[in-house]
C-alpha cells in the first residue's frame, strides 16, 4: 500500500494529538496509589481472568514486564493470581474487589476530566468530536 504525503502529514498530526492526550491523563492519575499502565492492567482484568502472555500481548510488553507489574498489583491486593483450569502451568491474573474499586476511581476520575474538557469546547466542536469517534473505532480496531 502506498502512503501519500496528505495522510502521511495526517498520522503525523495524529501522533502529536494522541500523544498530548496520553500525558495528560497520566497527569491526571499521578497522584494516585498505582500508575496509569496499573490502571490499564486493571481494565484489562475486568471481565475476568486474563493469562499473563494475553495480558503482555494485549499491553506490548515482555512476560517479565507484566509479571512486575502483576506483582506489585498483586502486593496491593488489587489482584491474585491463579492458573488456566485447561492447562495448570498456565498463570492467569484476575481482579480482586478492591482492584474493581480502583479501577472504578481511576475512570472516574479520568471521565471527569475528559468531561470537563469536553464542557468548554462548543456545541459544534462536541459534535464533531462525537462524530470522529466511529472513524476513531476503525482506526483502532475497536468494536
Amino acid at each position: 500500500m502506498t502512503v501519500t504525503a496528505s495522510e502521511r502529514e495526517l498520522a503525523e498530526r495524529l501522533n502529536q494529538r494522541l500523544r498530548h492526550v496520553v500525558l495528560m491523563l497520566r497527569q491526571v492519575s499521578a497522584d494516585q496509589p498505582i500508575t496509569s499502565q496499573q490502571l490499564s492492567v486493571l481494565g484489562s482484568l475486568e471481565h475476568g481472568p486474563r493469562r499473563m502472555t494475553e495480558l503482555a500481548a494485549e499491553h506490548g510488553v515482555r512476560l517479565p514486564t507484566i509479571t512486575a507489574q502483576i506483582n506489585r498489583l498483586e502486593r496491593d491486593g488489587l489482584v491474585t493470581r491463579g492458573r488456566d483450569g485447561g492447562d495448570a502451568r498456565v498463570v492467569t491474573a484476575r481482579l480482586t474487589e478492591a482492584g474493581r474499586g480502583r479501577l472504578a476511581a481511576g475512570r472516574h476520575r479520568r471521565i471527569g476530566f475528559l468531561a470537563e474538557r469536553l464542557a468548554n469546547l462548543t456545541d459544534e466542536e462536541r459534535a464533531a468530536v462525537a462524530a470522529a469517534l466511529p472513524a476513531l473505532d476503525k482506526l483502532f480496531d475497536i468494536p
